[in-house]
């Protein structure tokens, strides 16, 4: 993953004259006279931090891509009131340990030693725990090489970890393949910068549960991440699923698409939806749905680099 440029002091000194030159403008309009001009001097302080919300709310604003931004509308879709956010990170660990048969060991002393001294990111939710494709593989499929295949071989086990937990439905039965489903270049190469830093079975990773980007469509959101953030695919929310059971308890609720997945129905190389799961009628289901689609009732599921890993 290449490392981001840092702004220039040509970038910034260009910014700064935009802010400086519409001021000029603004306080020559305004017509103030000495008494006051002199008000606002004697209140500079208070003038300068309303000046700085002000650039700053702009900064945020401007500084995101509007690319795909007819692919967002207003959402007021939330959570059930029975998802009352993560589990204690060391219950997520050791309960994927159990399910998946993975070790605790370097895990555990990652939540007891590091975690305590990480700062959650700004837009995580909390801490989640999502186990990594290579243990699953080390302890289930060993003889499986290939990254496409062994992903969807951890997805279609995590799939009959959940039918042993709960009424599940597959809408794409038969077409989780090594062809069709595949983790996102952007996905993979994040797990893999946290992974250098974790070296246990199981990943700890501030995410945030699909609140963040509802009503945007899977390729908006794409968009809009920060420096640090990622899409989580059919894995990670499916093992999310696993520990926190109250997330999808009924219709009315946020939906979670799956946006560290490509999906290509036809197997024919392209990427025009990505997974996604929601629960209907007593059932969690799991489909599949175009990434250009801006539903109210969806949002994507991202994670975020813990502070001290960069891209």
């Amino acid at each position: 993953m290449t490392m981001t440029e840092r702004i220039t002091s040509g970038q910034r000194d260009q910014i700064v004259e935009f802010a400086t030159a519409r001021t000029r403008r603004v306080v020559d309009a305004f017509d103030l006279d000495k008494e006051q001009a002199q008000l606002v001097i004697f209140n500079g302080h208070e003038f300068g931090q309303i000046v700085g919300d002000a650039v700053r709310i702009a900064l945020a604003r401007l500084s995101v891509s509007q690319q795909f931004a007819d692919e967002e509308v207003e959402s007021s879709w939330g959570y059930p009131d029975e998802y009352t956010g993560p589990a204690l990170i060391g219950e997520q660990a050791a309960k994927l340990a159990a399910i998946f048969g993975l070790s605790l060991g370097e895990t555990m002393r990652f939540v007891e030693q590091a975690l305590p001294m990480l700062t959650l990111p700004d837009g995580a939710e909390g801490w989640f725990a999502i186990p990594k494709v290579e243990a699953i593989a080390a302890r289930h499929f060993k003889s499986v090489t290939n990254l496409h295949e062994r992903y969807v071989r951890a997805v279609l086990l995590m799939f009959e970890k959940i039918k042993q937990s709960r009424t599940f439905y597959n809408y794409r039965d038969g077409e989780i393949t090594s062809d069709r489903l595949h983790q996102c270049a952007r996905t993979m190469a994040m797990l893999e910068l946290i992974g250098e830093t974790q070296k246990g079975d199981i990943l700890i990773v501030p995410a945030q549960f699909g609140l963040r980007h509802r009503g945007r469509s899977v390729r908006r959101g794409g968009v809009v991440y920060t420096k640090s953030e990622f899409g989580l695919g059919s894995l990670a929310t499916g093992s999310m699923t696993l520990t926190h059971p109250t997330r999808f308890v009924r219709w009315d609720q946020l939906h979670v698409d799956c946006a560290g997945d490509e999906f290509a129905p036809e197997a024919d190389g392209g990427s025009s939806r990505a997974s996604y799961w929601y629960f209907r009628d007593g059932r969690l289901r799991f489909d599949s749905c175009r990434v250009g689609l801006a539903d109210p009732s969806c949002g994507s599921a991202s994670a975020f680099l813990p502070p001290g890993v960069t891209p």
